[in-house]
């Protein structure tokens, strides 16, 4: 990682209001976790990034834990935003939104995986975990951790940009640094969308992008449809009948749709 040409690429986006503090390392367990350690040791501001080669246990969903190889993307950033604790799920929407927009914006045709991963040809190419702190009812600050294959080895239902595999030329000459900085961008343009007046807007814009829209899965043994998201992060299902539509509201941890790796 070329931090001087990161801080350049973030520097000629003049739409963002942070002050980047970045720090890279060869190898830490979790950028996560390393984040989480310098806001409680000292007074870090948002914009403050950790950014490692490789995790030893890196995070994610549910507690899970893994070794992230060399050649891929572990940041972590530590963001403010001003929203209630009971919007945490919006938050996460937003985030995987914003990162997602910026990446197809570069050309990328990224989808999203119902809340939170990054999809490329219906497989995964990362995923985000955001953890927050709360006071006052409030959001206080928040980590948000993204991991993104990049041109790090994958297994199974993975997927990464590496030349080996078959896209478009433009995705080849796609720096690391121009991955961060879209990410980083995202991350902000989609917590910005988590307001009482942009929120339709966001949800709207989240579902375009969500690979199970329209999808038949089966719910408690009976066959519905993913038909949209409510502010809260659930995914909405709906069950049709000769004489009525009935819907489901399932929350994040409670339901998935497709593969867990």
């Amino acid at each position: 990682m070329d931090r001087q040409k990161l801080l350049d690429l973030l520097a000629a986006d003049r739409s963002l209001d942070l002050d980047f503090n970045i720090h890279v390392f060869d190898t830490l367990p979790s950028t996560n976790e390393k984040l989480s350690q310098l806001i409680a040791e000292a007074n870090v501001s948002p914009g403050t990034i950790i950014i490692a080669d490789r995790q030893t246990a890196g995070r994610g969903q549910r507690g899970r834990t893994w070794e992230s190889e060399p050649g891929g993307l572990y940041l972590s950033i530590a963001i403010a935003p001003d929203l209630s604790a009971t919007n945490v799920h919006q938050l996460t929407m937003g985030i995987a939104w914003g990162i997602a927009d910026r990446l197809r914006q570069q050309g990328l045709p990224i989808g999203i995986k119902w809340p939170n991963d990054l999809m490329l040809a219906n497989r995964k190419l990362g995923g985000i975990l955001t953890q927050t702190r709360i006071a006052d009812g409030k959001i206080q600050m928040a980590i948000v951790g993204v991991g993104i294959n990049y041109m790090n080895p994958v297994a199974g239902k993975a997927i990464n940009l590496a030349p080996s595999n078959d896209y478009q030329p433009n995705y080849r000459n796609f720096s690391m640094e121009m991955l961060t900085s879209c990410t980083i961008r995202g991350i902000i343009s989609g917590y910005k969308r988590c307001t009482p007046t942009t929120i339709d807007r966001l949800l709207s814009d989240y579902l375009e992008l969500l690979n199970a829209r329209g999808r038949s899965v089966l719910v408690n043994g009976k066959l519905g449809t993913v038909s949209g998201i409510s502010p809260q992060g659930e995914s909405i299902v709906s069950f049709i009948t000769e004489t009525e539509v009935t819907q489901v509201y399932l929350a994040p941890g409670t339901f998935t749709l497709g593969y867990e790796d």
